[in-house]
């Protein structure tokens, strides 16, 4: 059974809609007997960082989100559900992270517009699984004001003034700082991935 874990997450209905139009089966959970069901477990994130790992916390399933992922359970985590994955975030250094990934969530320079909203390039750095049958440096949608550095499990980067983690790939591990559900037929391809693996 494919799990989106709903937290209150504004993007969620977006989300499910992309399923639908893919013919995926999928179920919303909200508690941890719930999450122990899953096949492979979706995890949308808009918002504030620390506000999405305090609702986790209140809903008690970080033990069960962690013990999960870490047991192999097929894992995409999309925009802040991506960076839950890391230790800790500059957006609330007082909420500590999933900490599946050792590193912090930064924020862009005050330099740039913020948040970055538009379509941007992926570039890729290692072969993922998300981006089969796709070409060689597609466009999707990003709206986001912080980001993952490029770590060992980056796949494909996206650059504003700073390369950053666009699709994190590690074994059964994934997760997008952009939007796949508004990412026109990229997004779909790149969502249908996922749920074939």
């Amino acid at each position: 059974m494919i799990v989106i874990f709903d937290y209150g997450a504004g993007n969620l209905r977006s989300v499910e809609n992309t399923l639908d139009e893919i013919g995926a089966a999928y179920t919303l959970v909200r508690d941890a007997p719930g999450l122990r069901r899953a096949e492979k477990i979706v995890l949308p994130g808009v918002g504030h960082f620390g506000q999405m790992m305090r609702a986790l916390d209140a809903m008690q399933v970080r033990p069960a989100l962690v013990e999960l992922i870490r047991s192999g359970v097929p894992f995409l985590g999309i925009c802040l559900g991506l960076q839950a994955l890391f230790t800790a975030s500059e957006e609330a250094p007082e909420a500590p992270g999933l900490g599946i990934f050792e590193g912090a969530v930064r924020r862009f320079p005050n330099s740039l517009r913020v948040p970055h909203m538009g379509w941007n390039q992926l570039e890729p750095r290692a072969p993922s699984r998300l981006l089969a049958g796709l070409d060689a440096c597609p466009y999707v949608y990003f709206a986001h004001s912080y980001y993952v550095p490029e770590t060992p499990a980056t796949a494909a980067v996206c650059n504003y003034s700073v390369p950053y983690t666009a699709i994190l790939d590690s074994g059964s591990i994934f997760g997008v700082q952009f939007h796949p559900e508004k990412s026109g037929s990229v997004g779909l391809q790149i969502v249908k991935n996922f749920i074939e693996l």
